[in-house]
């Protein structure tokens, strides 16, 4: 009996381990993949994330806070004899918000929003960035050598005053992918069609 008694406190322990590091995951971004294309005598990116969001975000949408995201994209001109120049940014915030009434969680850029059942579908809906456009500020060639910047960003000045002091200084609402950067040649042009 004081075997069995034993083995059911050691099961019970692992359970309770393993809720608790659930419950305590970290939160991260992930970038998967990023590809920039030409569109219409300009370009524009498509780019993969991976968002895992933990217990105190999730809790954070359940009360109704709004969760607004950054993803922002630089093109820089490195010159040798000056500084950096950004040729090319965008940038797009969207909100990740849950409505207790329809259980729903909605997504939203702009005017537009979209609904989703789950908070996996949501964030698997906000890591999917597609057709988004550079705004170039001088004309980018496809033979220059540009480096990239990308991320993607909790905006933590976006949130309520009360919940701004809350962060300072707390790493269960540092959530970003840091940035990465490479160096890159722009892909060419498609060539307009002559019959338009």
């Amino acid at each position: 009996l004081a075997r069995l008694l034993r083995i059911a406190v050691a099961m019970l322990l692992i359970v309770l381990l393993g809720q608790a590091s659930s419950a305590h995951a970290e939160a991260s971004i992930e970038i998967r993949s990023v590809r920039i294309k030409p569109a219409d005598d300009a370009y524009e990116f498509d780019a993969d994330f991976q968002i895992t969001l933990n217990y105190k975000l999730e809790h954070a949408l359940e009360k109704g806070i709004v969760l607004y995201f950054v993803t922002e994209l630089s093109l820089v001109n490195s010159r040798w004899y000056w500084f950096d120049e950004r040729a090319g940014y965008s940038r797009v915030r969207e909100g990740l918000s849950y409505f207790a009434l329809t259980r729903q969680y909605r997504l939203t850029r702009g005017a537009l929003s979209q609904s989703f059942g789950s908070l996996n579908d949501a964030l698997q809906a906000l890591s999917r960035v597609r057709d988004r456009p550079i705004n170039a500020s001088e004309e980018l060639m496809p033979d220059a050598e540009y480096t990239v910047e990308l991320r993607m960003r909790l905006d933590i000045a976006a949130l309520p005053k009360p919940f701004q002091v809350e962060t300072l200084g707390s790493r269960e609402w540092d959530l970003s992918s840091g940035t990465l950067r490479w160096g890159t040649r722009l892909p060419p042009q498609k060539p307009q069609d002559s019959s338009k």
